[in-house]
């Protein structure tokens, strides 16, 4: 049976990329950092990904996109911006003429996230993209497309799969330390208080929902856990404070696996899990936490442990994206658009099945 990497590859999606020559994502050979400029100035950017680009050793902070004026001069005090590098998000395309910044990082609300994509790639960035890639794969194929045509690199913010435990259970769907894998149980969320009713997390129109948010992390990981692709998926999703939500607030979806694997997932709004547990035909692992920030750690059937690993997680995802782009070759890329693409192919199933009550979709 084909790994998800190889069926990714046999399937045609990054034929293309893997295709151009090395140079085409290549960078002046005298750059030793590449510059970085956030789009959208929200919780992430300010509270976790500009403090990581201060520990980055191959990218730096240099520049931001941003709709609202008065956080300039406090961005601009706090990481010495120059004005040149300071954009808002009409005239963000200006950016082709500034060789201080290589790379725009899309952190806005889901459904924008192919809008400004486009845009970077058309003015000749790299693009990384946060999770969930887009809201539908048709989306994904035209952000996927335009940076092939720009002869950019497109990689999706997955930190999980530069996370050193993670990778080490991803290996073990290959090596089979206890055997065949059997079934996957993969629950994650946080209690959302919903404080702003207006947050696009809770907003079906952007994007929203827990499936969105939280389900790309239970989902990712069964894939990448199991190494294979989901072939069928049933899914049940409930809202409990349908007065505030105006989307999901938990979504309960089963996957089908080839070789008949299963894994039972759930996301949530309404609760702090956080749990991937593997069971096999000799032993069981399980991550506990294993979706979040800091502190990924696990504990196997026969008594090993996976300590945590040191570093920042969205530092070290920053910095091998940077290295894959230095590198001028495509196939070091670790997250390419054809990985989230295929997350978002899942998606879909499931709330086509959610819509249905449940009925099984084959994907």
């Amino acid at each position: 049976m084909e790994n998800r990497r190889t069926f990714i590859k046999k399937s045609g999606l990054l034929v293309a990329a893997s295709s151009l020559p090395l140079t085409a994502f290549s960078i002046p050979i005298q750059k030793k950092k590449l510059g970085v400029a956030l789009v959208g100035l929200g919780y992430y950017s300010r509270d976790l990904l500009s403090p990581a680009l201060q520990l980055t050793e191959n990218c730096e902070l240099k520049g931001i996109v941003t709709g609202s004026p008065e956080k300039i001069p406090v961005w601009k005090e706090k990481y010495g911006l120059k004005d040149k590098n300071i954009y808002n998000y009409e005239n963000m395309h200006e950016m082709a003429n500034n060789d201080e910044i290589d790379v725009v990082y899309i952190v806005l609300p889901n459904t924008l996230h192919k809008k400004y994509t486009l845009i970077a790639a058309n003015a000749g960035k790299h693009v990384w993209c946060e999770k969930p890639m887009a809201t539908t794969v048709e989306d994904c194929q035209i952000m996927i497309d335009a940076c092939k045509k720009n002869k950019v690199q497109l990689t999706i913010g997955y930190r999980l799969q530069h996370e050193p435990v993670t990778q080490k259970i991803t290996k073990w769907a290959t090596e089979k330390p206890y055997g065949t894998i059997k079934h996957v149980f993969s629950e994650t969320g946080f209690h959302n208080g919903a404080n702003d009713p207006m947050h696009w997390k809770i907003r079906k129109e952007y994007g929203g929902g827990a499936m969105f948010d939280m389900g790309v992390y239970a989902l990712n990981a069964s894939r990448y856990v199991t190494g294979l692709e989901p072939i069928a998926v049933s899914a049940i999703q409930s809202n409990t404070r349908s007065h505030i939500f105006d989307a999901d607030e938990t979504t309960v979806f089963n996957l089908e696996f080839p070789n008949e694997i299963t894994a039972a997932c759930k996301a949530t709004f309404a609760a702090n899990i956080g749990m991937l547990h593997t069971i096999c035909e000799n032993g069981s692992y399980e991550l506990k936490p294993f979706q979040s920030y800091s502190g990924v750690k696990g504990t196997t059937s026969d008594g090993k442990i996976l300590n945590p690993s040191e570093g920042n997680q969205q530092a070290r995802q920053m910095d091998d994206d940077a290295l894959a782009i230095l590198s001028g070759d495509p196939n070091n890329v670790l997250v390419p658009g054809e990985e989230g693409l295929l997350d978002i192919k899942v998606v879909e199933a499931i709330q086509k099945s959610a819509s249905k009550n449940g009925e099984r979709v084959t994907i």
